[in-house]
């Protein structure tokens, strides 16, 4: 009996292993297939490999019980130097040497050794080291020093060159490093040669594997030499707190002759009204603290008889002067720009427009629109909306309002001029605005920095830039297609900052996609995608009429539980992907701008950022901002993974005294990235490219121009927009 219920047992239990083995139904199951896969290492891109890198090839074999591989490579010329690694590894490897000359192709191939039919193929693309030296263009200041960056693409390449200095071919009085000698992406010049003009100085950098030397695979630094960097007429604007912590507003025209300033006008805004100072002297002085970069910082004085009028400034390598104050009487930040013709400014011109300041409270205000200028003093159907504390109604009533006035010329002040509109309001609204830099064109465009004249007492007290606008623009969803980079600044109740960098892509059909990094008052939001994966796309935009007005729909929080909606805003755009943001709703009373991302597209690295950078606070919303100017370094010493850099000097309120920088960044293809520093404090940031030079899927060496900074940490509850400029 026993044994025949064992046998039953025994039987049942063959059955169910049978039907196991089959499945549920009794069919087998499909095997997954054999595949082989290979791979190079991280942070190399096959398709810029460079002469003589060296690659470990990894061949993974997936579903197979053998991994033993058999490798190919083709053709002959390209692979000379190709060897498996024996005895065989698991997974089987093998190691790559490119040939010394670029411009071929090798294709690697593992095949199953078990079965043949069974293989992958890797394409190495073999291209030569590109050299870029920066500043490409710069003026240099006599006895001053300028430091160069020098970076090789691919990242991958040693980033060791050969640097070379000539005036008129000859070489160079002072440069290190010395002629010949192999030294890191790193060089000064100091200006002690005979040859004032423009671009009579010429550095290279070549790098030390490249035979060729400069023919074809390196871009020329071309320098000029100047008495003084500043010299000229430039326009100014400036924006902070005074002593007393009540907002302060400056705007002006200054001319200085080699470093000495002559005459000017400054108007000023503060708790007590609209001023109006002639400057009737003062100086810019450079920075002997700052050995390395003496040419790129100074001190600026205005001597008008009141405060502010000593301004610590970082010098772009256009000459831009971007400037924190320094006199110990208040804080803030602003920018200073060599003036436009004033032939510009002619015949019917369009301008958007982005104020900020507060009301009769104190409160943040914000106004944006545009200004057609008719060319013969009239300003005739003009549009503006405004945020005052958080109602868009309480200013002008339910924006857009229509805005129309009139404009004339100062008869005693070259450079500005006077406008009046009526935008709705009990009386008229009266500014004054100055000539700053551009020209009559899209890529340049014309712009003016504006200052209210009103009384404070019945009038908010706001500044900021008029920008012309692309009149070649048909303003409808389409004109927005394309990839830009949004600056906000805001304000909250207790007084903190609430600030934002968003990088968003608009498809020309009204939806808006990317992603933004938030410091609300020390609540920080990370690199946060939206629209949202699921659900409603409510980050939208729509074009309401045909004169630059959008609406907006931004920040918000799609991936929080719940999600927090965005936020509406107003856009006036200036052309294609740039013009002013203000919000509709929100007390914070965020402003800001918007800017196209780079010239035609843009496949970012590290290696695009290292040069030398101005960095400077924007306009901040309130008064616990320290603003800091900052002569950036961004070097990359090479390696792999590639490092980069942070180096360079930093000056912030209330010492204004130089300090040392040091830390990393990071930047992604997509141009968003961090910034990590050690010294002069621990502090970290997000950065954003803002505009670039050349970076396109045909071009291995791109530039990066200008980005944006933000902090993010948590215990900085006063945290600012830094705009950096090479």
């Amino acid at each position: 009996m026993i044994k025949n219920l064992l046998f039953a047992v025994a039987l049942m239990s063959l059955a169910l292993a049978s039907g196991c083995a089959k499945g549920g139904n009794g069919v087998i199951p499909p095997q997954p297939s054999v595949a082989v896969t290979i791979t190079s290492p991280a942070n190399t891109n096959p398709a810029a490999i460079y002469p003589t890198q060296t690659l470990t090839l990894t061949a993974k074999v997936s579903n197979a019980t053998t991994t033993a591989v058999t490798w190919t490579c083709t053709p002959t010329a390209a692979c000379a130097m190709f060897t498996p690694v024996t005895p065989a590894t698991t997974p089987a490897t093998a190691t790559y040497v490119a040939p010394a000359t670029a411009g071929s192709q090798a294709t690697i191939t593992a095949a199953l050794t078990a079965d043949s039919s069974v293989t992958d193929s890797l394409t190495l693309n073999l291209i030569d080291i590109t050299t870029d030296v920066s500043p490409a263009a710069v003026s240099v200041g006599t006895g001053l020093t300028q430091q160069f960056t020098a970076v090789a693409v691919p990242d991958a390449a040693p980033q060791t060159f050969t640097w070379s200095c000539t005036v008129k071919g000859v070489q160079c009085k002072t440069f290190t490093p010395a002629p010949g000698v192999s030294s890191p992406g790193l060089a000064v010049y100091t200006a002690a040669d005979n040859c004032i003009g423009t671009n009579c100085v010429q550095i290279s950098a070549v790098s030390t594997l490249d035979p060729n030397g400069c023919s074809a695979n390196c871009t020329v630094a071309k320098v000029s030499l100047v008495t003084s960097r500043v010299s000229g007429t430039y326009g100014f604007q400036f924006s902070g707190f005074d002593g007393n912590n009540n907002a302060t507003a400056l705007a002006g025209t200054f001319t200085a002759s080699n470093g000495v300033i002559t005459t000017g006008l400054e108007e000023r805004l503060t708790a007590s009204g609209w001023a109006k100072y002639a400057i009737t002297g003062g100086a810019y002085t450079p920075t002997s603290s700052d050995p390395n970069n003496s040419n790129n910082a100074g001190t600026l004085t205005l001597t008008t008889g009141v405060f502010p009028n000593k301004f610590q400034v970082a010098l772009d390598g256009a000459g831009d002067l971007e400037m924190i104050e320094s006199d110990n009487q208040g804080t803030g930040s602003g920018i200073a720009q060599k003036s436009a013709s004033a032939n510009v400014f002619a015949g019917p011109q369009t301008y958007a427009f982005g104020f900020s300041g507060v009301n009769s409270g104190g409160n943040r205000v914000g106004y944006v629109g545009v200004l057609p200028m008719d060319g013969n003093g009239m300003v005739v159907g003009g549009q503006m909306d405004a945020n005052d504390n958080g109602s868009a109604t309480n200013f002008c009533g339910a924006g857009p309002c229509s805005v129309s006035g009139t404009y004339s010329a100062d008869p005693c002040n070259c450079g500005l001029w006077h406008m009046t509109i009526n935008a709705g309001t009990a009386s008229l609204l009266d500014f004054d605005f100055f000539i700053s830099s551009g020209t009559a064109t899209k890529t340049n465009p014309l712009t003016f920095y504006a200052i209210s004249t009103d009384p404070v007492a019945t009038h908010p007290t706001v500044s900021g830039t008029m920008v012309l606008q692309d009149s070649t623009q048909t303003y409808n969803n389409a004109a927005l297609k394309g990839t830009s980079v949004s600056a906000l600044t805001g304000t909250v109740a207790s007084g903190a900052s609430n600030v934002s960098l968003t990088l968003g892509t608009t498809d020309g059909k009204g939806n808006f996609s990317g992603q933004f990094d938030q410091n609300n008052a020390g609540t920080i939001l990370s690199a946060v995608q939206f629209p949202p994966t699921t659900g409603t796309n409510n980050y939208t935009y729509a074009a309401s009429g045909t004169n630059g007005r959008y609406t907006f729909n931004m920040l918000g929080n799609p991936g929080a539980s719940p999600a927090v909606a965005p936020l509406p805003f107003v856009l006036y755009a200036s052309g294609a992907n740039r013009g002013f943001l203000l919000d509709q709703s929100n007390s914070s009373v965020m402003t800001g701008t918007v800017n196209p991302q780079g010239k035609g597209g843009g496949i970012f690295s590290g290696s695009t950022l290292p040069g030398t950078y101005a960095a400077t606070t924007t306009s901040s919303g309130n008064y616990g901002v320290r603003p800091i100017a900052n002569n950036l370094l961004l070097t990359s010493p090479g390696g792999s993974p590639p490092v980069y850099n942070v180096s360079g000097t930093q000056y912030q309120y209330p010492t204004v005294v130089s300090q040392a920088v040091t830390g990393l960044y990071t930047l992604n293809d997509l141009g968003a990235g961090t910034m990590t520093l050690t010294a002069p404090s621990a502090q970290s940031y997000v950065i954003y490219v803002l505009d670039s030079s050349g970076c396109i899927a045909t071009n291995p060496v791109c530039q990066v121009q200008d980005f944006l900074m933000m902090n993010v940490d948590k215990t900085n509850t006063d945290a600012s927009i830094i705009f950096a400029q090479q």
